[in-house]
């Protein structure tokens, strides 16, 4: 497994949970001098990245990009994919298309939906509502398909967001209804700790349908920091055969340099550098 962390512009908003905040290619530097593998980049609309610049970056660190997410987009430009008005739909469809387009431009293998699938809404029903995220995802999934891109879905807990909650059963069934070969799962284990029974039981029901995980502890401090058991948490991720990137999405307290450190010194007591 390679271990990343969420970075996004200065710009952000402090509703971004991300650890560094500033111009991409210092927070990128910052992130390899740490012993990251890479970085998820966290970005409300694409012309947020100067692709080349970027790219040139990367190149001279040796790092990655493990994911684009879009937390962002719905927390800042507020549309999202269940939406009944079209025209928020259709804008929140083009947004996260253009993400896809950024990911594949910097050779990342995924972007994340997360809260911008969208609620239920009053007065709505959730048959309806999933429909028009169905819709909407799915366009979203063609297009990354053709730039060879995943989607990655994250259940997130109920005090968020009303829609898709728990690894076990929310996202699973899910996954498994929409049926679309371009979308896997996206555990966050901040959010399984309020809403799935077990965390490693989740992850290993969940099994090949996990596409890409976010790493927090019960507090959203680094890991480590909490009462999460991540020594639990790897073995079921090893026991599924998931060799992949886990993403360091957490609060930078005490400060977030601190709270990298925090992360990446605990985390390789658990996954070695290959």
């Amino acid at each position: 497994m390679k271990i990343a962390v969420a970075i996004s512009p200065r710009d952000a908003r402090p509703s971004a949970f991300v650890v560094f905040r500033d111009r991409l290619d210092v927070s990128i530097r910052k992130a390899a001098s740490l012993g990251y593998d890479g970085v998820e980049l966290a970005l409300a609309h694409a012309s947020e990245v100067d692709v080349p610049e970027v790219r040139r970056v990367l190149a001279g660190e040796g790092m990655r990009i493990a994911a684009v997410s879009t937390g962002r987009v719905f927390a800042e430009q507020r549309v999202w994919l269940t939406s009944p008005d079209g025209r928020v739909r259709r804008r929140a469809a083009e947004i996260v298309t253009s993400l896809i387009d950024v990911a594949a431009d910097l050779g990342a293998p995924r972007v994340n939906i997360g809260r911008v699938r969208g609620p239920v809404g009053d007065g709505d029903s959730p048959r309806s509502a999933e429909g028009r995220f169905f819709e909407g995802i799915r366009g979203c999934a063609d297009h990354g398909m053709e730039r060879g891109v995943r989607i990655v879905l994250e259940p997130v807990n109920r005090y968020e967001i009303d829609y898709v909650n728990s690894v076990l059963p929310d996202g699973i069934d899910v996954i498994r209804r929409l049926g679309h070969p371009n979308v896997t799962l996206m555990p966050d284990v901040f959010h399984m700790n309020i809403e799935d029974a077990s965390i490693a039981g989740s992850l290993v029901a969940a099994g090949a349908l996990v596409g890409y995980v976010h790493l927090a502890d019960s507090n959203r401090r680094a890991p480590g920091q909490g009462h999460i058991d991540f020594r639990a948490i790897i073995a079921a991720l090893e026991t599924i055969g998931y060799d992949d990137d886990v993403t360091v999405e957490i609060l930078p307290l005490p400060s977030a340099d601190e709270a990298a450190t925090q992360a990446i010194r605990f985390l390789r007591s658990l996954i070695p550098r290959s």
